[in-house]
């Protein structure tokens, strides 16, 4: 129910998977936030079918792993592309992990010769950069933007499958964590982007940093 001092903000998942575990750690991080004048209800959709006004009350969108051409594909058929393209535009707040840092990038180095991002954010992401599945490993993520709210505490665990590289970082692209010197977590404007999957650990520190901007 929401009453006097909360809050109900909407976010949708943009896969053709579950989105589970972003839930999750949604969840735990609403309940971890420092913002005590505000709690949030947190009800989280698929956007489904060709229906683009199910975007209409979407506060927040998560864009989670996966396989970045087929979502785009999924885009189209869905008709989802254009309105999708102009919440962006307008400042929807945007959290995409692995796959879902390829989505929104305005440059795809080695993707299908068909697949479409919907250029919102500045940056180059070469596909399976790091590597196929075999290739998948685990390293600390270094915080290299100090200041950045939920992420103060030090380095934490990045979990990289199949996960892209940043080749490229745009004008007003602010770097906040790295990886051996290169860009695994960055912020431009409402749309937070990481190479790798922190829904996969119990450290919710992103998904608290998510969350301070709505």
């Amino acid at each position: 129910m929401t009453g006097i001092g909360m809050t109900r903000s909407t976010f949708t998942s943009l896969s053709a998977g579950g989105s589970q575990p972003h839930d999750r750690c949604l969840g735990v991080a609403r309940g971890h936030s420092p913002n005590t004048s505000r709690s949030y209800v947190i009800s989280a959709s698929k956007v489904r079918g060709k229906d683009t006004s199910s975007l209409d009350p979407v506060d927040a969108l998560v864009m989670p792993g996966g396989e970045s051409s087929t979502m785009s594909k999924l885009l189209d058929l869905q008709h989802l592309r254009v309105p999708l393209e102009q919440r962006l535009a307008d400042g929807m707040l945007a959290f995409g992990t692995c796959a879902g840092m390829i989505m929104p990038a305005s440059e795809v180095l080695d993707g299908r010769a068909d697949q479409r991002s919907l250029a919102a954010n500045d940056i180059a992401a070469r596909r399976n950069g790091y590597g196929r599945q075999i290739d998948s490993f685990e390293a600390d993520v270094d915080i290299v933007t100090a200041g950045t709210v939920g992420l103060d505490d030090g380095p934490f665990s990045g979990r990289f499958i199949r996960a892209p590289i940043v080749e490229r970082v745009g004008d007003g692209v602010d770097v906040l964590g790295a990886v051996d010197g290169i860009p695994v977590v960055l912020r431009h404007g409402p749309i937070l982007a990481t190479s790798f999957h922190p829904e996969l650990t119990n450290d919710h520190r992103l998904h608290q940093a998510f969350l301070q901007h709505l």
